[in-house]
């Protein structure tokens, strides 16, 4: 029997400071609510506009963050990133304590965590693909994605616990801590990241070296390939450390567009911010997965708080059965992510995401008919569980692909885009869910929702639409014997 395949050292500590993060911010989940409650006696409005305004403030102030992230060295971003984050998180103890605790302070702190979450995940993103082989990239997101819902299922819980013993603020240290500790395992990787390069100077300076050794220059419409050699020399002329057009052919999958050329004057480090969304609503496959990611990721965050009110008020469970029922059906988001690769060899990836796609969403509509009691608490964890775990394989197979398919020089502002969309969708449709709750009561709000989800399957990309898995991609045989 194969054993894990190993992505080498410097991806065994980028994972390490993905999962010293996440379980972090695990442990700290609700944590600005809690506070916000049982420290500074905040009302309804003022939770709610905490839980909102910050995130989607944060969203906008990414958008112009993507450009500068694209044009630097992305290690030393995501240590930036992690060292804001433990720093504005810092500040709630020490305000705490200092009986200076303000929800001014703790609005301002939760912007500056989504920006910079947004920012280092656009940046770990780039870093990723440059890090590991492409027939990698499946195996590496499965392994986020595993991570990300362990440290769902066990920090929530946690957290919960050392707030009743140590205070409403004890979460928020270890949050702060780990974004510390995941700075110095990225530090550990070691290595100097090579230097981005101009948009378009690599295909120049490739051209250039082409004609004066008398060699035909390939056009993009052919598919030409770059010169390493070539690439290097240009990369060690470079002044300005600005995004490399790495849409150099040698890693460009077939059909990706070639890098726009460099702007008379040099490349402007504010320009293209939008570029990251024309990359996704130009490829005719990542606009139909976006799409349908906006409506399923908003429909499945809006039932959140309409949930917490009909559980908890409605139906009378505790708050330790609310939290079981959302913590215990997590632990499927193993299961599926250790499947995602094996499915996509068995069956491809556009199998995936028609089937799984459509998987994820028949579910929604069954938390319409929560009853209360075991009966109640039962289905809620069997919709959530089923739902997780087609996400859970769903999810690093759209998130490789989204790699494979966006040019190196896009990828920051590719995914930035992606997030902050994502963000957007969620906003407004918690907004819209909360206001038909108030005027009809939360189970009309989650029929609605419920309802709205079964017909997100019509936005994915049809089978004939999807691309085949790359062909740099291990056989079917040695992807099934291999775990992620």
């Amino acid at each position: 029997m194969r054993g894990r395949r190993r992505l080498g050292r410097p991806f065994g500590w980028l994972w390490a400071a993905y999962a010293v993060s996440a379980y972090g911010s695990g442990l700290g989940f609700g944590a600005f609510p809690l506070i916000a409650v049982l420290a500074l006696h905040a009302g309804p409005a003022e939770v709610s506009a905490l839980s909102a305004v910050g995130p989607a403030v944060g969203a906008l102030i990414a958008v112009p963050l993507a450009p500068w992230v694209e044009f630097r060295r992305k290690r030393p971003v995501m240590i930036g990133m992690d060292l804001a984050r433990c720093a504005a998180m810092a500040t709630i103890p020490v305000g705490y304590a200092l009986g200076r605790l303000t929800w001014v302070q703790l609005l301002v702190v939760s912007v500056v965590v989504a920006a910079a979450k947004i920012a280092f995940n656009a940046a770990s993103g780039a870093f990723l693909k440059a890090l590991v082989r492409p027939d990698d990239l499946l195996v590496a997101n499965a392994r986020f994605e595993s991570t990300n819902w362990s440290s769902i299922a066990v920090g929530p819980p946690l957290g919960g616990a050392a707030i009743g013993l140590f205070g409403p603020v004890v979460t928020v240290i270890a949050d702060a801590f780990s974004y510390l500790l995941s700075a110095l395992c990225l530090t550990a990787i070691g290595g100097r990241e090579e230097a981005p390069r101009p948009r378009g100077e690599a295909p120049r300076a490739e051209a250039a070296a082409r004609r004066t050794t008398g060699e035909a220059v390939p056009s993009a419409a052919t598919g030409g390939t770059a010169s390493r050699t070539t690439a290097e020399a240009a990369s060690r002329t470079t002044a300005e450390a600005v995004p490399q057009a790495t849409g150099d052919a040698a890693t460009r999958p077939p059909g990706e567009p070639a890098p726009p050329p460099a702007r008379k004057g040099g490349p402007r480090r504010t320009a293209g911010l939008l570029d990251g969304w024309r990359h996704i609503m130009g490829h005719p496959v990542l606009r139909a997965l976006y799409l349908n990611q906006l409506l399923v990721a908003g429909l499945i965050m809006a039932t959140e708080p309409l949930l917490a009110v009909l559980l908890l008020r409605r139906l009378g469970f505790s708050p330790w059965q609310y939290g079981l029922a959302f913590a215990a059906p997590c632990l499927g988001g193993l299961v599926g992510s250790r499947l995602a690769r094996r499915v996509v060899a068995r069956h491809g990836r556009s199998a995936v995401f028609r089937t799984v796609g459509t998987l994820r969403a028949v579910w929604l509509i069954g938390l319409v008919f929560v009853r209360p009691g075991v009966t109640g608490l039962v289905t809620v964890m069997a919709v959530e569980l089923a739902i997780i775990v087609n996400m859970s394989l769903y999810t690093p197979v759209l998130a490789a692909y989204r790699l494979e398919h966006t040019p190196k020089h896009l990828v920051a502002r590719t995914l930035t885009a992606w997030s902050v969309g994502q963000q957007a969708a969620i906003a407004l449709c918690t907004a819209l869910g909360g206001l038909l709750a108030d005027a009809t009561g939360p189970r009309t709000a989650l029929t609605a929702a419920g309802l709205l989800m079964l017909a997100t399957p019509l936005l994915l990309p049809r089978p004939e639409g999807t691309p085949p898995a790359s062909p740099a991609e291990p056989d079917a045989t040695a992807r099934a014997g291999t775990a992620p």
